[in-house]
């Protein structure tokens, strides 16, 4: 079946959007992605004056939460805007949040007393509205915020719902629906509008990605409270985040450990599972647990070189100075390994590529040293000197990368780095 964008909730629904069609709110209450949108949209749908200058600071917060302005967001609070000041849509900058997906400025706004049951103009709350837009991130911490994660809106859905009913088949919206299952949600209440519980929706539809983990739930396939620990670890390494929703369900610490002290997200970084850790990190996983070895599942992903679980793991707020057990960042092993594009994307994040673990050694001594001087480790040592490595930096003996690579016969590498020093 094909979804349409009001779903396919009816004529009653339909009439009532078409009677609501010129507001602020999408048909299900949620505002529209913003995109390329103009000045002139921003200012329609926040309700708000044009200019700056007569704007109240509520108002300039709600069109700087649009735009997902962060920073500018942060000054107008801290001069005493406020995050759950309603304009006549009954938008906020808060709701504006979970409807556009924004991670950082839902934590700004949830730091700065937002009311996380408030309610929008469909008597929707945030997680209803984060789930139709199939935002995974912002329902988990919605969820781990408290929100009331049964509430049913004026048109009979609850966010289970929406994220099925009026999402699509794919990963995105798998992940927004098992964070909901993880979280615990209601599954067998029938929507208002069609009459149908979630799992008969997804047969409705046709979803193949959505399904299998309600199809799971209905069949009894949880594992015990007893036993949800075991079944969590078991779950991750398979790589199977339905049954790991499941596990979480059913109480798994999102901590456990295995016998090597390695946390759920930590076995996942590690057998590099990415749909598992965008799971384990919607639910709050810790990014910076140590396992007896000394790794985190974030510098775990300088050794298996996974950009994929990279960008998993980002929004968990990894520390990036975090040290292994020989006393380097991520970038270091990466560079070591060849692992060119994990190396591309990890001097974005701002790590220190300077940074020099136990041995003496920085990532651009390491990709020299321990490299084969071929295309991948010519590549990275050029991305690092991009970012800003310091080829000046010898290791404890003194020698310097340029001098290691002559004494290596790595021409190639020579060149860059005599090049980098003109």
């Amino acid at each position: 079946m094909t979804s349409t964008p009001f779903g396919v909730a009816g004529v009653a629904l339909a009439a009532l959007v078409a009677l609501t069609a010129c507001s602020s709110p999408s048909p299900t209450g949620r505002a529209t992605p913003t995109g390329d949108r103009s000045a002139s949209e921003d200012r329609s749908r926040s309700g708000g004056p044009a200019t700056s200058g007569d704007q109240s600071l509520d108002q300039q917060l709600r069109d700087a939460a649009w735009k997902n302005g962060v920073a500018t967001a942060t000054r107008l609070i801290e001069k005493g805007a406020d995050v759950n000041a309603k304009d006549e849509t009954q938008q906020s900058a808060y709701l504006i949040a979970t409807s556009e997906g924004h991670l950082d400025l839902l934590r700004l706004t949830l730091a700065n007393g937002a009311k996380v049951d408030d309610k929008d103009s469909w008597n929707g709350t945030g997680l209803i509205r984060a789930a139709e837009r199939g935002h995974a991130l912002v329902v988990g911490e919605l969820l781990r915020a408290g929100i009331a994660k049964d509430h049913v809106n004026r048109i009979g859905y609850q966010a289970i719902h929406e994220a099925i009913w009026l999402g699509e088949d794919t990963d995105a919206y798998a992940d927004t629906v098992r964070v909901l299952v993880a979280g615990g949600v209601q599954l067998d209440k029938k929507s208002g509008q069609e009459g149908l519980t979630p799992l008969e929706m997804v047969r409705e539809r046709g979803y193949g990605r959505v399904r299998p983990v309600l199809e799971k739930v209905a069949s009894g396939g949880a594992p015990a409270a007893a036993d949800a620990n075991s079944a969590l670890l078991q779950a991750v390494s398979a790589g199977d985040a339905d049954m790991v929703a499941l596990a979480l369900r059913a109480g798994a610490d999102l901590e456990t450990r295995d016998s090597s002290d390695r946390t759920a997200l930590l076995l996942a970084a590690t057998e590099d599972r990415v749909d598992v850790a965008r799971l384990l990190v919607a639910m709050g996983a810790d990014p910076d647990a140590r396992d007896n070895r000394q790794d985190t599942p974030w510098l775990v992903t300088g050794v298996t070189g996974s950009v994929a679980m990279l960008e998993a793991l980002l929004p968990a707020r990894p520390d990036l100075t975090l040290r292994n057990r020989y006393g380097g960042v991520s970038v270091i092993p990466a560079s070591e390994r060849g692992h060119v594009d994990y190396v591309r994307r990890v001097v974005q994040t701002g790590i220190d590529v300077n940074h020099v673990n136990d041995l003496g050694w920085t990532a651009l001594l390491e990709a020299v040293i321990l490299g084969d001087g071929g295309p991948r480790h010519q590549e990275i040592v050029r991305i690092l000197l991009e970012a800003g490595a310091d080829a000046g930096i010898a290791d404890k003996d003194g020698v310097t990368a340029l001098e290691h690579a002559r004494a290596k016969g790595q021409d190639a590498i020579v060149r860059i780095l005599e090049a980098a020093e003109d």
